[in-house]
Protein backbone atom coordinates (compact mmCIF):
# COMPACT_ATOMS: atom_id res chain seq x y z
CA UNK A 1 0.00 0.00 0.00
CA UNK A 2 1.65 3.77 -0.90
CA UNK A 3 -0.88 5.79 0.51
CA UNK A 4 -0.05 7.53 4.03
CA UNK A 5 -3.16 6.74 5.89
CA UNK A 6 -4.86 3.81 6.93
CA UNK A 7 -8.42 2.75 6.44
CA UNK A 8 -10.92 2.10 9.99
CA UNK A 9 -10.96 -0.30 11.64
CA UNK A 10 -14.54 -1.16 10.76
CA UNK A 11 -13.23 -1.15 6.65
CA UNK A 12 -11.99 -4.79 6.14
CA UNK A 13 -14.77 -6.62 8.30
CA UNK A 14 -16.78 -4.60 6.62
CA UNK A 15 -15.83 -5.55 2.94
CA UNK A 16 -15.62 -8.90 4.02
CA UNK A 17 -18.95 -8.71 4.56
CA UNK A 18 -19.59 -7.29 1.05
CA UNK A 19 -17.45 -9.88 -0.09
CA UNK A 20 -19.98 -12.45 1.18
CA UNK A 21 -23.09 -10.46 0.18
CA UNK A 22 -21.82 -10.88 -3.50
CA UNK A 23 -21.06 -14.22 -3.30
CA UNK A 24 -24.55 -14.88 -2.01
CA UNK A 25 -25.66 -13.16 -5.16
CA UNK A 26 -23.37 -15.16 -7.26
CA UNK A 27 -25.29 -18.34 -5.74
CA UNK A 28 -28.87 -16.60 -6.34
CA UNK A 29 -27.66 -15.96 -9.90
CA UNK A 30 -26.34 -19.73 -10.32
CA UNK A 31 -29.50 -20.70 -8.56
CA UNK A 32 -31.84 -19.15 -11.21
CA UNK A 33 -30.18 -19.29 -14.38
CA UNK A 34 -29.81 -22.97 -13.90
CA UNK A 35 -33.95 -23.95 -13.20
CA UNK A 36 -35.07 -26.35 -15.45
CA UNK A 37 -38.45 -26.51 -17.05
CA UNK A 38 -39.34 -28.87 -14.60
CA UNK A 39 -38.13 -27.16 -11.39
CA UNK A 40 -40.19 -24.18 -12.73
CA UNK A 41 -43.55 -26.44 -13.42
CA UNK A 42 -43.33 -27.40 -9.92
CA UNK A 43 -43.60 -23.45 -8.82
CA UNK A 44 -47.15 -22.31 -8.80
CA UNK A 45 -48.87 -20.66 -11.25
CA UNK A 46 -47.96 -17.18 -10.67
CA UNK A 47 -44.39 -17.82 -10.33
CA UNK A 48 -44.00 -19.85 -13.11
CA UNK A 49 -44.90 -16.95 -15.37
CA UNK A 50 -42.18 -14.61 -13.85
CA UNK A 51 -39.71 -16.67 -14.15
CA UNK A 52 -40.38 -18.57 -17.21
CA UNK A 53 -40.06 -15.11 -19.21
CA UNK A 54 -37.26 -13.57 -17.50
CA UNK A 55 -35.88 -11.34 -20.70
CA UNK A 56 -32.06 -12.41 -21.34
CA UNK A 57 -30.57 -8.70 -20.98
CA UNK A 58 -32.02 -8.91 -17.46
CA UNK A 59 -30.15 -12.23 -16.91
CA UNK A 60 -27.04 -10.23 -18.27
CA UNK A 61 -27.72 -7.18 -15.57
CA UNK A 62 -27.70 -9.70 -12.74
CA UNK A 63 -24.79 -11.57 -13.94
CA UNK A 64 -23.14 -7.68 -13.99
CA UNK A 65 -24.36 -6.99 -11.00
CA UNK A 66 -23.08 -9.98 -8.91
CA UNK A 67 -19.72 -10.59 -10.52
CA UNK A 68 -19.03 -6.90 -10.38
CA UNK A 69 -20.02 -6.21 -6.97
CA UNK A 70 -17.53 -8.95 -6.05
CA UNK A 71 -14.63 -8.17 -8.03
CA UNK A 72 -15.25 -4.46 -6.87
CA UNK A 73 -15.33 -5.41 -3.49
CA UNK A 74 -12.44 -7.60 -3.86
CA UNK A 75 -10.50 -4.76 -4.74
CA UNK A 76 -11.56 -3.06 -1.94
CA UNK A 77 -10.33 -5.67 0.01
CA UNK A 78 -6.82 -4.91 -1.73
CA UNK A 79 -7.56 -0.94 -1.37
CA UNK A 80 -7.70 -0.24 -5.05
CA UNK A 81 -8.67 2.56 -7.13
CA UNK A 82 -9.80 0.16 -10.15
CA UNK A 83 -12.57 -1.41 -8.11
CA UNK A 84 -14.54 1.66 -8.84
CA UNK A 85 -15.41 0.22 -12.21
CA UNK A 86 -16.84 -2.96 -11.22
CA UNK A 87 -18.93 -1.44 -8.35
CA UNK A 88 -19.95 1.28 -10.52
CA UNK A 89 -21.10 -1.23 -13.31
CA UNK A 90 -22.51 -3.22 -10.45
CA UNK A 91 -24.73 -0.45 -9.66
CA UNK A 92 -26.10 0.23 -13.09
CA UNK A 93 -26.45 -3.43 -13.85
CA UNK A 94 -29.07 -4.25 -10.52
CA UNK A 95 -30.71 -0.57 -10.86
CA UNK A 96 -31.83 -2.07 -13.89
CA UNK A 97 -32.56 -5.49 -13.22
CA UNK A 98 -34.09 -4.80 -9.82
CA UNK A 99 -36.29 -2.35 -11.86
CA UNK A 100 -37.49 -4.42 -14.62
CA UNK A 101 -38.60 -6.83 -11.42
CA UNK A 102 -40.66 -4.67 -9.48
CA UNK A 103 -42.15 -2.79 -12.84
CA UNK A 104 -42.22 -4.93 -15.59
CA UNK A 105 -43.53 -8.17 -13.81
CA UNK A 106 -46.12 -8.60 -11.89
CA UNK A 107 -43.81 -9.67 -9.15
CA UNK A 108 -45.42 -6.85 -6.28
CA UNK A 109 -48.90 -8.51 -7.41
CA UNK A 110 -47.74 -12.45 -6.75
CA UNK A 111 -45.39 -11.84 -3.43
CA UNK A 112 -47.03 -8.51 -1.91
CA UNK A 113 -46.04 -5.11 -1.32
CA UNK A 114 -43.01 -6.44 0.79
CA UNK A 115 -41.18 -7.38 -2.52
CA UNK A 116 -40.07 -4.00 -2.57
CA UNK A 117 -37.81 -4.29 0.00
CA UNK A 118 -35.42 -6.85 -1.13
CA UNK A 119 -34.30 -5.24 -4.26
CA UNK A 120 -33.80 -1.33 -2.31
CA UNK A 121 -31.32 -3.23 0.16
CA UNK A 122 -30.06 -4.13 -3.19
CA UNK A 123 -29.59 -1.28 -4.86
CA UNK A 124 -28.88 0.71 -1.19
CA UNK A 125 -25.68 -1.68 -0.74
CA UNK A 126 -24.65 -1.26 -4.43
CA UNK A 127 -24.75 2.62 -3.64
CA UNK A 128 -22.42 2.54 -0.37
CA UNK A 129 -20.30 0.20 -1.50
CA UNK A 130 -19.46 3.02 -4.67
CA UNK A 131 -19.66 5.49 -1.71
CA UNK A 132 -17.03 3.71 0.26
CA UNK A 133 -14.78 3.40 -2.57
CA UNK A 134 -14.88 6.95 -3.03
CA UNK A 135 -14.40 8.30 0.25
CA UNK A 136 -11.19 5.90 0.60
CA UNK A 137 -10.02 6.97 -2.58
CA UNK A 138 -10.28 10.29 -0.91
CA UNK A 139 -8.72 10.16 1.88
CA UNK A 140 -6.14 8.12 0.31
CA UNK A 141 -6.26 4.57 1.72
CA UNK A 142 -7.66 3.49 -1.95
CA UNK A 143 -5.11 3.85 -4.36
Amino acid sequence: MNSLTSPATWFKPLVVIAILWNLMGIYNFYAQTTMSANEISNLPAAEQAIMGHIPLWTTIAFALGVFGGTIGSIGLLMQKAWSKTPLFLSLIAVFFQMGYWLFFTKAVEVYGPTTYIMPLVVILIAYLLIKLCLNGMQKGYIN
